[in-house]
């Protein structure tokens, strides 16, 4: 059965790409536009892992990965930080807010589809 990998990110470029990069590796691929979004489909969708970008109108990474870890039913989903960012104090504060792994754009297809393997193992 497909893996199912949820990404939140408000660039229709990095959308693009992730999604490409997603289904060609065998990847059942939802996406969201921001935070608001990402949380709204998520109660649809019971993801095995889930992608954000940090930087987004509405509700940022952190405000989403604190929602998505406040409910018990997605406690255990991992999620990794795909953003620009690197800053050691945001990667902390991601962690803090419950994420799994960070990657820093632009990313690399093939890390990104090892760290999603890796963490829905």
């Amino acid at each position: 059965m497909k893996k199912k990998v949820l990404t939140v990110d408000d660039s229709r470029t990095i959308r693009n790409m992730l999604l490409v990069t997603l289904n060609n590796a065998g990847f059942d691929t939802i996406q969201a536009e921001d935070g608001v979004e990402g949380l709204e489909v998520l109660e649809e969708c019971n993801p095995d892992v889930i992608v954000t970008d940090i930087n987004m109108p509405r509700l940022d990474g952190f405000g989403f990965i604190e929602g998505v870890r406040q409910n018990e039913r997605y406690r255990a989903i991992p999620i990794l930080v795909l953003t620009t960012e690197s800053d050691a104090e945001k990667k902390n504060r991601a962690r803090e807010a419950g994420a799994t792994g960070w990657i820093v754009k632009p990313f690399d297809p093939s890390k990104l589809i090892a760290a999603i393997e890796r963490v829905t193992a």
